[in-house]
């Protein structure tokens, strides 16, 4: 049996998600504001006061720049998906703090973090992982460089207290599936890096344990038998020093991110976004500091989950 690629493991997740968008265009007008016109509203307002910050502190202009650019990037996002719909505009303004500079960055990531997460459970499938994207994007800018996080832990991923919905038994195989492609890169891993990176293998490795274990108790809760581990996975790129290593590492994460929204574009189950929304929370936050270690840019990916990362 040849070793399952990185395609193998991801393609029943691409095609899945290509009908959310389709399924989203079904949805009922509302003469309701849209929540994600204020979200947007604070990104672009977040970009502009990120373009300040580059213009006049040198020393943090690249990482302002980052930030802009990633913010800008949500707004473009979330205003495609206001103007499909042109439900009303919400009359709520974007909160601007009090301090300036890079801690008013800071302050304005972690609000728009919050804004973004409080909004997941209750959005229809689409937009639940769009939202949770911009969520994820936040929260990978936050472990960029020093001054705008570290940002809060998204929390322990555990298995739902009641059975998953039938419909959520296929997106929840595709994460499963992906924790067990991270758990083996991990292992991979270990060998080519040095000792100080032995912590943050071992972080890594519990966390997608972790969600593993989530995924096989809610497969098992749910009758079906839980997909098991491939002998040896095909890494996208031949891992042959530190460097890439890390990098291995971070697209390990971003193939989880992506498996985990895919849960969120298909279940309607409040306690499984909860679950899918931590994974791909932490898998944001854990891929941006392996992708800063290997040098790579942007060091945040914008819109964790999507097709197009980066």
């Amino acid at each position: 049996m040849r070793p399952r690629t990185r395609r193998d493991v991801l393609r029943a997740s691409a095609l899945a998600a290509l009908a959310a968008p389709l399924a989203a265009c079904a949805t009922g007008y509302s003469d309701e504001p849209d929540p994600l016109a204020l979200l947007a509203e604070q990104a672009r307002a977040d970009a502009a006061a990120a373009d300040a910050v580059a213009a006049s502190a040198s020393a943090d202009a690249d990482v302002a720049r980052q930030y802009s650019a990633a913010r800008a990037a949500h707004a473009r996002a979330l205003q495609s998906e206001v103007d499909r719909l042109n439900r009303p505009k919400s009359q709520a303004s974007a909160v601007v703090p009090a301090e300036q500079g890079m801690a008013g960055l800071k302050q304005r990531l972690a609000t728009a973090r919050q804004q973004a997460e409080a909004l997941v459970g209750g959005l229809p499938r689409y937009r639940a992982g769009l939202v949770a994207a911009v969520a994820g994007g936040c929260a990978g800018l936050q472990q960029v460089g020093t001054k705008l996080g570290p940002g809060a832990e998204p929390g322990q991923v555990t298995a739902t207290a009641s059975a998953i919905p039938p419909e959520s038994v296929g997106p929840v195989q595709q994460a499963l599936s992906a924790e067990h492609a991270a758990l083996w890169i991990y292992g991979l891993v270990s060998a080519f890096l040095p000792g100080n990176y032995t912590a943050g293998v071992a972080d890594g490795t519990a966390e997608h344990q972790d969600r593993r274990d989530a995924c096989v108790r809610m497969l098992t809760a749910a009758g079906v038998e839980p997909g098991v581990a491939e002998p040896a996975y095909l890494p996208p790129r031949p891992v042959t020093d530190a460097t890439s290593a890390k990098s291995v590492v971070a697209t390990a994460e971003a193939d989880a991110a992506t498996a985990w929204r895919g849960v969120l574009e298909q279940t309607d189950d409040a306690a499984l976004r909860d679950v899918a929304l931590k994974a791909l929370l932490a898998s944001a936050r854990r891929g941006t500091r392996w992708r800063e270690a290997a040098g790579e840019q942007p060091t945040a990916i914008v819109l964790p989950g999507s097709a197009a990362q980066g």
